[in-house]
């Protein structure tokens, strides 16, 4: 039997939401090992001069257990 454990972060990009997914994954990925799958719980933005500065993503991290 698998134990899996997740976690919550949250990373910002000023490309996209896609990028912002990949930088938190890209980052948790150097101390967390063995990443199986992640959850967009939320979007959102940072707006600067009525225009979109920063994509902003909550994600739910979940990873192996060895």
């Amino acid at each position: 039997m698998a134990i899996i454990k997740v976690i919550e972060v949250l990373a910002n990009s000023e490309k996209s939401w896609e990028d912002a997914t990949n930088n938190a994954i890209k980052h948790a990925s150097k101390t967390v090992k063995n990443i199986r799958s992640a959850y967009v719980a939320e979007h959102s933005v940072t707006v600067d001069n009525n225009q979109v500065s920063q994509y902003r993503v909550n994600l739910k991290i979940s990873f192996q257990i060895d």
